[in-house]
């Protein structure tokens, strides 16, 4: 399958405001960095949203035949409480509280964020800089745009200076749809405004007060980067001065997307993304998900059904498909009736997943070929190549795999017989589901217990049932629903399935 074979692939760029097909700059080479989390906290929802979703495109340009470097930072330095120029460094602020190194907290918290996404099953990127990895290069860029007059030392932090960067023909604001007007009249008068020429400067270095924990040498001084540095100057490493998706969650747009392109045009003259992508939010019930209103959940309370929202536990794969039933730029909501929906429709994809692994194409005489059933099956695959070639509608993606299930169960009861599709057709449903669920959607089967030790439940289940041994027969019966599973009894087969 290559990427030219349908509708070609679109992506909503938020810089220009509209589905831009997607030309790479360098194919089949794909450059991609995503923010990663500031580890001083466990990883949340929204977070995981938003990693998810870009572990989708991932797969998908990999799928399609795209080489594709993914880079995904991990900030360790830098990223104060607020979002802004001044106050705590979020991992400083964390040490203190429980009296561990800033180091302790970020190996802890990495480790977490790394257990987490390999639970959600989301790859790992090809590339994960940190940011206390890379204090040379972004030293070296501060001096840069020192040198290039678009940034000033103030009583030893650094600033961009967003007026000379406005009078070299440059718009700050571009991405977000911000006026600087609107931003002056917004600026509050914060502790540290008067090293600045203008209000809306941005910190690059910042001058560290003495009890400030995470502090290095520089030529201003002892401090620490600036948050929107970091990244600036960790994707252009690693993906070049110019590379071709950059993504994060919508709340990033403003500063931190809008400071980094300002930085990335300023040190180089180019614009530093041809792609700007950014996920929706997570709510709960209708309402914005936040520690402070109590309906935020961590993965491990949703694992567990520890929580006082929950009706029940959700795994981890009920969970990434919840969110993937909705388009990544559509608000998700969170409730106990749709993780429900869910669970019901991941458990039955699960069990068309093992059926369309053991079908096996037959000969047969006598059965007439079924074109209409071979046109909706190729519709479907088609569908699902279109869907995701639409800035990765998974929504509807999801809807042309469901149609393909259900040519799958016909093929297992004997309704449909498999010589009526064609040798061609057949292959193409099986291989295609099988991929779509595994490797594009990045789905899996959850199971308590491993397939051997049901088969051979399934033996006894068998011999107990011949023997008319009933009572072993329904303790087989309740050991299969323990698992949330179902013994399927028929006249030809002897079968487990996901209890749906």
């Amino acid at each position: 399958m290559t990427a030219q074979t349908f509708q070609p692939l679109k992506i909503f760029n938020t810089l220009t405001r509209k589905k831009d097909v997607f030309v790479p700059i360098a194919p089949p080479y794909v450059g991609m960095y995503v923010c990663g989390p500031t580890v001083y906290n466990n990883v949340h929802l929204g977070n995981i949203r938003t990693f998810l979703s870009f572990d989708i495109l991932f797969r998908y340009l990999t799928h399609i035949g795209y080489k594709v470097r993914y880079v995904r930072n991990i900030t360790d330095v830098g990223h104060l409480v607020g979002d802004g120029d001044e106050g705590e460094d979020k991992i400083g602020k964390m040490a203190k509280l429980q009296k561990l190194e800033p180091m302790e907290i970020v190996q802890r918290y990495t480790n977490d964020f790394h257990e987490v996404t390999a639970v959600f099953n989301l790859l790992s990127p090809s590339i994960e800089p940190t940011a206390t990895g890379h204090l040379i290069e972004q030293i070296e860029a501060v001096e840069a745009l020192i040198e290039k007059g678009v940034a000033y030392e103030s009583n030893g932090s650094v600033y961009f200076d967003i007026n000379k960067y406005q009078a070299g023909g440059n718009e700050y604001g571009k991405l977000s749809g911000r006026i600087i007007e609107d931003l002056l009249n917004e600026t509050r008068d914060l502790d540290g405004q008067a090293e600045k020429r203008n209000p809306l400067d941005f910190a690059l270095w910042k001058k560290a007060s003495p009890e400030h924990i995470m502090q290095w040498e520089s030529p201003w001084g002892k401090g620490f980067p600036g948050w929107h540095l970091e990244c600036t100057c960790m994707s252009a490493k690693y993906l070049g001065k110019q590379f071709d998706i950059h993504g994060g969650g919508m709340d990033l747009k403003f500063p931190h997307h809008e400071c980094e392109i300002a930085q990335g045009k300023s040190l180089t003259g180019e614009e530093p993304v041809r792609y700007w992508m950014h996920t929706n939010m997570l709510t709960v019930n209708g309402q914005k998900m936040s520690k402070s209103l109590g309906n935020s959940f961590l993965p491990a309370e949703l694992f567990s059904g520890n929580h006082e929202l929950l009706e029940q536990a959700y795994s981890p794969m009920t969970v990434r498909f919840f969110m993937l039933q909705s388009q990544y730029r559509s608000t998700l909501d969170f409730s106990n009736d749709a993780l429900k929906a869910a669970q019901k429709g991941y458990k039955k994809l699960a069990n068309g997943l093992r059926l369309a692994k053991m079908l096996t194409y037959t000969h047969e005489d006598g059965v007439n070929a079924d074109d209409a059933k071979k046109a909706d099956i190729e519709k479907s695959i088609d569908g699902f190549y279109n869907a995701m070639n639409d800035d990765l509608n998974t929504a509807v993606a999801f809807a042309n795999l469901f149609n393909m299930l259900k040519y799958i169960n016909m093929l297992n009861t004997g309704q449909l017989k498999s010589v009526a599709l064609g040798e061609a057709v057949f292959t193409s449903l099986k291989e295609k589901f099988v991929i779509f669920f595994e490797d594009v959607l990045g789905l899996k089967e959850e199971l308590a217990e491993g397939h051997a030790i049901l088969d051979g439940m399934l033996k006894l289940y068998r011999e107990f049932k011949l023997s008319q041994n009933y009572e072993k027969v329904d303790e087989i019966r309740s050991y299969f629903k323990n698992q949330g599973l179902v013994i399927r009894d028929t006249k030809t087969r002897i079968d487990w399935a996901y209890e749906e």
